[in-house]
């Protein structure tokens, strides 16, 4: 179907071959399907409409493109079936019998599911875009629309989708990484990376100083930090947090005074790195 074309209304029924008009690099990013456990992971779209015609064109359409799609009459059909733990989004039509499509945003929400919303209406306006847009809708197409438009949004849906599920995974690995650390191991990382050497972390744990370079190099080691930097962005990432007299300390003894910022503007010693 030609790009430049608005979209049939209704009852649009789409040829099974890609169109040419679509480029190769959409049909790729688009069709890209990750692995688990060698299996190969297709992209779904969730299509929410109760308009029978347009349910069906819009399932044609993605599936000439390769994209799998699960279509659903009713919000209640959809929100009563189990989601597939794969990369997708859901294209839904903010008017539906029985149920506004803003309220079934809200309830995946509610329910933990952050799958992209790509909304599609009749009866749009600016009102219902803004709110939509406020309550995390990725897209909001207005019918009639291009099949180019509608499938530009759905592939920026699922690569926000695949994105937020990496995001996901490595916070999920970071996490892992760091419930291998010992507790002292963990109370070295964050005085480490809260600005204290390891002479004044030393100091405060009341251990020697070799010890404490020796477990911050462990914590090192198993969280796959190649830097001192990435330590720093790993503690960011977990959040981690010192208790209120550690906090004051860290402030404390990592300011460096007068004299030794002297020192330190003429070169002869190198100021301890504060984290902000």
């Amino acid at each position: 179907m030609p790009s430049h074309r608005p979209w049939p209304w209704p009852g649009a029924r789409f040829r099974k071959a890609i169109p040419a008009e679509i480029p190769e690099s959409i049909v790729n990013a688009m069709t890209s399907k990750p692995s688990r456990r060698g299996e190969t992971i297709e992209p779904v779209v969730y299509i929410v409409d109760d308009d029978v015609d347009m349910n069906d064109a819009l399932a044609d359409l993605l599936r000439s493109v390769g994209l799998r799609a699960r279509s659903f009459l009713s919000a209640d059909a959809f929100l009563k079936t189990s989601l597939e733990p794969v990369h997708g989004c859901v294209v839904m039509d903010v008017r539906l019998r029985g149920a506004n499509g803003l309220e079934v945003q809200r309830e995946l929400i509610r329910r933990g599911i952050c799958l992209p919303v790509v909304f599609i209406t009749g009866h749009g306006d600016i009102e219902m875009t803004v709110r939509a847009m406020k309550a995390g809708a990725l897209d909001f197409l207005a019918k009639p629309f291009r099949d180019q438009d509608f499938l530009d949004a759905v592939t920026e849906a699922i690569a926000v989708d695949r994105g937020n599920r990496q995001a996901l995974q490595c916070g999920d690995d970071l996490r892992a990484r760091f419930a291998t650390l010992s507790s002292r191991e963990r109370e070295v990382m964050a005085l480490a990376v809260s600005g204290l050497m390891n002479k004044q972390i030393a100091g405060k744990i009341g251990i020697s100083e070799v010890t404490i370079k020796i477990h911050r190099s462990r914590a090192m080691r198993k969280m796959a930090a190649r830097t001192f930097a990435d330590l720093v962005k790993m503690a960011i990432d977990l959040d981690l947090q010192l208790d209120a007299e550690t906090a004051h300390m860290a402030a404390t003894l990592a300011a460096p005074s007068p004299a030794l910022s002297a020192r330190a503007s003429r070169g002869e010693v190198a100021q301890p790195m504060v984290a902000h």
